[in-house]
């Protein structure tokens, strides 16, 4: 079989050959407008795919214009295939970059039953899982979804009629050395061209990708049995499918091969002369000037700085060495550090019986220190450069903080070469989550309780806004991170990604993290983390534990929307947990006046948000202002409503405005809502 190889800046077009009723080869080194069929806002772009441009939420989906054969008749076993194709992830300057992209089998063409944004326009949240949907996809995902069990922002995985991967890898390749292989990690949306490899052959699925130009590895990036029969009709489509949400970025596919009878088609991909889709870096470092002045100073500044180096190196290694010996005076200061042998012994050797959770990185423990005989929690963190950010974040936030309604960090330990490792005060109760969505009915947390339970968290945040030195930014506020002690009051934890910054001074991050659902639209627009996006993530947690729903459900609208609309309706009362609703015995505008609250603090403009002062003051009753405070705000935020056209002014009642200001929404609950004493200060 002849393949014909064109450069690519030439017309290249596809090879077809049937040399029977089940044979299909074809290969593009480049593409026109017949050589597949676009859907949403795929286009073609000088010769390569371009599946997505800058439009938010949009869906990119090219695919071969005709079925192929994907089963033998009177079969259920599929055909083997061998795939190719080489991808870019382009970033846009100025813009967070995301979602990725999915090399997919799918029964239909169109994009009809998908969705944007993490969705990748593979599927969308009603199909999600459904057998019937027979669609096959490998993604490359630039975005941690927490619903979709992602294991980080960076990674492939294959997906069997769902949006949950069966098995995922981090994205690299394995290295062919002459002893043990290893590893090499690169990013997706680097904006680098990058080859891939699918090949399917006696029900096992290798995956494999490098960079363009590099010889096909030999150890796979995901090895993995698969039987794709239930999955694969006779015949389907072959393709590839992207997306974007607030985050945005190109996807472009530069050349595909695909081949159910020659699995050496794919080195007939062109990989020279491909374009580029890098950032280019500052020309100014690239200037003549520039680099004839670094020449000029350089040699003299490298041995001044070499100097200086070696001075702060070994005063370090001074100072690591009256570390090491610190023992008593850092019990006052800073947690405690813990020699392994200790915390290993009060875990009983970390045993399986003690495993009192899964986290993010790994077990907890359950543990008693010798001594005193106090019970902990161990949590273990792993040794990478994620699992270093998350051990430091905890250690300089949560370490010096003191406050009844956080989590308490009682010690640590790094173990040389192996795991980091925190200990924690243990809460006997478990995690708020537990006690609203995973528990009988008649162990469920009363509507008085969950109030309660809010106000302890919302006591928690402020002092972390305002109470301490410096502020802290929790960027992770929900139910699974708000632990219960053994009195079942509401303690916050969980401070992986805590950020510390100055009081008036704005957080220099712009990486998005936290978890879908939880995460304020600003923070996705800049990637800015600040005091309101941590109100916003309350707010979130309002609902969330008042209506006894999670903030995204498969098959049901975003709670957000959902208890937005029973506003507008007149029906808010009817989002309280139907299980509260049945058992009766709560009070309708105490219930009300919450959960308007927590719409105030979901408000999509930051600056119309309550502070989490004026929050505390609202949960604990203490519903007047300084008059400074509520006149200056009030102005504001009625400028603000007005200007935003969500503002009446005919309107009569708190319950006509979607977005009420929170001086109103203060006076039309003040002669209403009766706070009792068992609601502030316990159950």
């Amino acid at each position: 079989m002849a393949v014909l190889k064109l450069p690519f800046l030439l017309l290249s077009f596809p090879l077809l050959l049937f040399s029977s009723i089940s044979a299909v080869d074809f290969l593009f080194n480049g593409f026109n407008s017949t050589a597949v069929s676009l859907y949403g806002n795929a286009t073609i772009e000088s010769r390569f795919i371009a599946l997505t441009n800058q439009t938010n939420f949009s869906i990119g989906r090219a695919l071969y214009p005709s079925k192929i054969p994907t089963k033998p008749p009177n079969s259920s076993s599929p055909y083997p295939f061998s795939a190719s194709f080489i991808f870019a992830m382009a970033p846009y300057r100025d813009t967070l970059p995301g979602h990725g992209l999915v090399f997919i089998f799918v029964p239909t063409t169109g994009i009809e039953g998908t969705a944007s944004a993490q969705n990748l326009g593979f599927l969308n949240f009603t199909l999600n899982g459904n057998p019937n949907n027979h669609v096959f996809g490998i993604e490359f995902d630039v975005f941690a979804n927490e619903e979709f069990s992602d294991p980080n922002d960076n990674h492939v995985g294959i997906n069997l009629n769902s949006l949950t991967s069966f098995v995922t890898g981090e994205a690299g390749f394995w290295s062919d050395g002459g002893g043990a292989d290893s590893f090499n990690r690169f990013r997706l949306n680097s904006g680098e061209n990058y080859q891939v490899w699918v090949d399917y052959s006696d029900f096992q699925m290798n995956v494999t990708m490098a960079p363009v130009g590099m010889k096909k590895p030999r150890r796979p990036l995901i090895n993995t049995s698969l039987n794709l029969s239930g999955i694969f009709m006779d015949e389907m489509y072959v393709g590839f499918t992207s997306s974007t949400g607030q985050l945005v970025q190109g996807h472009n596919i530069l050349a595909w091969s695909f081949s159910n009878s020659n699995f050496s088609l794919s080195e007939s991909l062109i990989t020279t002369g491909l374009p580029s889709f890098v950032l280019p870096k500052d020309t100014f470092t690239k200037s003549k000037g520039f680099i004839a002045g670094v020449t000029a100073g350089g040699f003299l500044v490298v041995c001044f700085i070499a100097m200086i180096l070696g001075i702060l190196i070994a005063d370090h290694r001074r100072k690591a060495r009256l570390r090491a010996e610190m023992e008593d005076w850092e019990l006052e200061y800073w947690p405690h550090r813990m020699t392994y042998q200790e915390i290993e012994s009060a875990t009983k050797g970390f045993a399986e019986e003690n495993v009192i959770g899964i986290g993010g990185n790994g077990k907890v423990h359950k543990g008693i220190l010798a001594g005193g005989g106090s019970e902990v929690a161990v949590k273990r963190i792993s040794h990478d450069n994620d699992g270093m950010r998350e051990f430091l974040a905890e250690i300089s936030s949560i370490g010096r903080l003191k406050h009844r309604n956080l989590v308490s960090l009682r010690g640590w330990c790094k173990k040389e070469k192996g795991n980091f490792l925190l200990v924690y005060d243990y809460m006997e109760n478990g995690s708020l989550d537990k006690w609203v969505f995973d528990c009988e009915e008649r162990n469920m947390l009363s509507c008085e309780d969950r109030i309660r339970v809010l106000k302890n968290v919302a006591s928690g945040v402020l002092y972390l806004h305002e109470g301490w030195e410096s502020k802290v930014l929790h960027r992770d506020i929900k139910a699974s991170n708000v632990l219960l002690d053994k009195d079942m009051n509401g303690r916050l934890g969980d401070f992986g990604l805590a950020r510390v910054h100055g009081h008036g001074q704005v957080a220099s991050t712009t990486r998005v993290v936290g978890t879908m659902g939880y995460i304020a639209p600003e923070l996705i627009r800049t990637g800015r983390a600040s005091a309101q996006s941590d109100v916003f993530g309350f707010g979130v947690l309002i609902l969330e534990v008042m209506c006894g729903r999670r903030p995204i459900e498969e098959g049901k609208p975003p709670l957000v929307d959902w208890v937005r609309r029973l506003v507008v309706e007149g029906e808010l009362t009817a989002a309280l947990d139907e299980r509260l609703r049945k058992k009766g015995g709560w009070n309708e505008e105490e219930v009300e006046r919450v959960m308007h609250l927590g719409l105030l603090c979901v408000h999509p403009d930051p600056n119309t948000r309550p502070t989490m002062r004026q929050i505390v003051k609202v949960l604990e009753g203490k519903i007047e202002l300084d008059e400074s405070e509520s006149e200056s705000m009030n102005a504001y935020l009625l400028q603000k409503l007005k200007s935003q056209g969500i503002w009446s002014d005919s309107a009569v009642g708190f319950g006509d405005r979607l977005h009420p200001t929170f001086e109103d929404f203060l006076q039309s609950s003040s002669t209403s809502i009766s706070w009792s004493s068992s609601n502030v200060h316990g159950r």
